[in-house]
């Protein structure tokens, strides 16, 4: 499990801790991720990540540029995770869990799913 601090919310802006789950459903195992990661004091807080927001997007933009990149932007990982949620066969109370949306409304507009991943859904509901 992991704990996001004052995770944004337009509604509050402070007192939004949400703990996610850890999923390996990308191929990559997070919590070694995590582990290789060096422990930084903040604030007197341990944090994983002491990035700024608006440095890890420069930094994001930059690689891109750097790999030639063109049109992809730090926010479209957000919807390209929703949508592998959902083709893994998570439910929507599940993925809205971990991506903190309150309502299906603004799920559904974060979810963009691949005609073929439907085939891995329906071989693991029969299976």
């Amino acid at each position: 499990m992991l704990t996001i601090r004052d995770r944004k919310d337009p509604r509050t802006k402070s007192g939004n801790d949400q703990r996610i789950p850890l999923l390996s459903v990308s191929g990559f195992d997070p919590v070694a991720i995590i582990e290789e990661q060096r422990l930084t004091r903040t604030n007197s807080e341990l944090r994983i990540f002491p990035f700024n927001h608006r440095s890890a997007g420069t930094a994001f933009s930059r690689a891109c540029r750097d790999l030639g990149i063109v049109d992809l932007h730090f926010h479209d990982l957000r919807h390209e995770g929703t949508s592998r949620l959902f083709e893994a066969g998570f439910q929507i109370p599940q993925v809205a869990l971990v991506t903190g949306h309150k309502d299906w409304k603004m799920l559904r507009r974060y979810t963009h799913l691949r005609p073929e991943s439907l085939h891995l859904i329906a071989a693991s509901v029969t299976a």
